[in-house]
């Protein structure tokens, strides 16, 4: 089986998330490039940014269940999958899109079964699957948000990945405006009060939702670094190893 690193691009760095489906085409091109310099073996998972978040908000979904609402959040977050999947397939890579709505059932808001088998067999075959923050189906509650963040997670729980890897629109996780080179569980209630929210409408939980999905991976032993997306060059050197922005480490 290949090697697999899964890779995470933020919703922020990939749109204006005060603006109404507000696509950065420029930075999606360049990520674009840059990961198709890559190779095999990756997977990708991307945020929704304004391309979701908003309609989420407006229809309420995580207090109560809308069918409509289920279809335009969803209907929105593939707009800005398509934009990501076509860059990847002009920069020369071998894309495919993976809907969560269509292979993932939550519970409470959580992940409870998701489909992986199709999305190693692309991996394998040397596709790279694309995935996004989407709405999905939830036993409990009709309908629910499912985050980048949380996808990565469980996917690097099923998988095992050689690498994680969450690029965002700032350098690390920053505390007392210093990037903190690690954290740890027990970090977290000296860090806890500075860890910022998401610019724009996020319903996911921004910086601290998203260190909550990684130490809680990182209790189980799987590492994981948060990094600025922003950077040109850095995803390539991210893929290859390099500890740029924080280490989010496992048990001690």
């Amino acid at each position: 089986m290949t090697e697999i690193k899964i890779l995470k691009i933020g919703g922020s760095v990939l749109t204006d998330k005060n603006r109404l489906e507000s696509a950065r085409m420029d930075e999606i091109e360049r990520i674009a490039a840059e990961i198709a310099k890559y190779g095999s073996g990756l997977i990708l998972v991307h945020g929704a940014g304004s391309f979701g978040h908003i309609h989420a908000e407006r229809y309420n979904l995580a207090e109560r269940f809308s069918a409509e609402g289920v279809l335009e959040t969803h209907r929105s977050v593939v707009r800005l999958n398509d934009l990501v999947v076509e860059s990847l397939r002009m920069a020369g890579s071998s894309p495919v899109p993976v809907h969560p709505l269509s292979c993932t059932l939550l519970r409470d808001g959580r992940i409870e079964a998701m489909e992986t088998e199709p999305v190693i067999e692309m991996v394998n075959r040397g596709i790279v699957p694309v995935l996004h923050g989407d709405v999905a189906m939830d036993r409990s509650r009709g309908a629910g948000i499912v985050s980048g963040d949380q996808l990565v997670s469980h996917l690097a729980r099923s998988l095992k990945p050689e690498i994680v890897a969450l690029g965002t629109a700032v350098d690390g996780v920053i505390f007392r405006g210093e990037v903190l080179a690690e954290v740890r569980r027990e970090d977290l209630p000296k860090i806890s009060s500075e860890l910022g929210a998401s610019a724009g409408v996020d319903v996911t939980g921004g910086m601290r939702g998203k260190l909550g999905e990684l130490l809680d991976l990182a209790d189980e032993g799987v590492g994981s670094l948060v990094f600025n997306a922003e950077k040109a060059g850095i995803i390539e050197r991210v893929l290859g190893g390099e500890r740029a922005g924080t280490f989010v480490g496992g048990k001690i």
